[in-house]
């Protein structure tokens, strides 16, 4: 019996050592992506992402967003009210990540809208109407352009400039880093690097609070 007990206490320190290791490594990684999350051209951060709130907020909620997705669409006013809420301690940015059907033709146009100053106004008639354009079995991105005429949009030159080799190039680059990142689904959330590991809308404002008292203060809520 004291020789088990004496060949059991090797593989309890083994176990311990790699519980601690995998804590150190987590942390780690942990650091490293808030590290990226602070930089402007990372993975989290493209210099063609559109943004939403202040540039010099110290919190940073970034989404992988596809036009197609359903879930997006209810998050969309939501995220908008968060850093509304926030008062000028967070900001949005915005990757695409067309997942769906269609959804890289949406995303084409969003980007040729971003050109021209109208990513938003764009991007919320495409989710207005987006049952008619991007349903899930019938998704009919013909019918795009003609749900954004009519935002302001100068539709010669968006049209040109949705099949640029620039504007592919970015929206490729979205989808470079979804997948480094391993986002799978959308909507995808990190705040100030850190992952939505719980999905929800109360989830995503406890860790953006969290976020926002580490940046600013534990009184800044």
């Amino acid at each position: 019996m004291n020789r088990q007990r004496l060949m059991a206490v090797p593989a309890i320190l083994l176990l311990l050592v790699f519980a601690v290791a995998a804590v150190a490594y987590n942390r780690m990684e942990a650091r490293k992506l808030a590290e990226l999350a602070r930089q402007p051209n990372s993975v989290f951060n493209r210099p063609h992402s559109p943004t939403y709130g202040p540039a010099d907020a110290k919190v940073r909620i970034v989404e992988f967003f596809d036009p197609a997705c359903e879930t997006c669409r209810a998050f969309y006013p939501l995220v908008k009210n968060l850093v509304d809420s926030q008062q000028g301690r967070v900001q949005l940015v915005m990757r695409y990540a067309p997942f769906h059907a269609g959804a890289d033709k949406a995303v084409q146009a969003m980007e040729a809208a971003r050109l021209q100053g109208m990513f938003w106004p764009v991007t919320q008639a495409l989710l207005r109407h987006q049952s008619t354009w991007g349903a899930d079995h019938n998704p009919r991105p013909d019918l795009i352009w003609s749900i954004v005429d009519g935002t302001g949009l100068n539709m010669i030159k968006a049209r040109d400039d949705a099949a640029s080799p620039q504007v592919i190039a970015n929206i490729e680059q979205d989808l470079a880093d979804a997948a480094a990142l391993n986002v799978t689904r959308t909507p995808g959330f990190f705040v100030n690097g850190r992952p939505l590991k719980d999905f929800g809308h109360q989830q995503l404002k406890a860790l953006v609070e969290d976020e926002v008292a580490l940046a600013y203060g534990a009184g800044a809520n």
